[in-house]
């Protein structure tokens, strides 16, 4: 996989489909080598809330970045390559995943139209979204209003330390809610 230079007008998000899986966990694999997670977390997640899981493709549909995002009990995110089983019911807090985008194609403003994208539609239907910060990222994710939150609990740290030692919970309160 050869990473391009790409500019948005060469590259789209779109949904990912099962069959985008193995490529995708070769992007994984090479932004996050000390982070692995199975093909088939990555299709589960595809597969649950398929809105929250976009691939970024360039014209030959070659794929360089995605995104995987998805509703969580709030502060309970899932723990690094776990299967989720379904989305609960009770879900009150919009969880992104992982945002990952191939290093030849960093500051050409794709991840920034991605989470626009995502901050601005599906994630809004929930009153905060949460991420783990992961190889100190925190700075990036504070332009969009992420922050680390008054407090974290217990269970929370422990899954947080599987990310790495400079991983941190973040979180950041969306501006409008829209109900079912």
């Amino acid at each position: 996989m050869e990473t391009k230079n790409l500019k948005k007008n060469q590259a789209v998000w779109r949904p990912l489909s099962v069959g985008d899986i193995p490529s995708l966990v070769q992007v994984a694999d090479r932004v996050h080598p000390d982070l692995p997670e199975s093909n088939e977390v990555f299709a589960e997640r595809a597969r649950l809330f398929p809105q929250g899981c976009l691939g970024l493709f360039d014209d030959a549909g070659e794929l360089h970045g995605y995104i995987i995002s998805h509703p969580i009990r709030y502060c309970e995110p899932p723990a690094l390559n776990q299967l989720l089983g379904k989305i609960e019911s009770n879900a009150d807090q919009y969880y992104i995943h992982d945002l990952a985008i191939l290093r030849g194609i960093r500051g050409s403003g794709l991840a920034h139209a991605c989470l626009n994208m995502i901050l601005e539609s599906v994630a809004k239907r929930y009153a905060t979204t949460g991420l783990v910060s992961v190889y100190g990222t925190a700075k990036f994710w504070g332009r969009y209003g992420f922050e680390t939150p008054e407090a974290v609990d217990r269970v929370l740290e422990k899954k947080i330390l599987d990310y790495g030692e400079e991983a941190v919970y973040l979180e950041r309160k969306n501006e409008m809610h829209i109900y079912d």
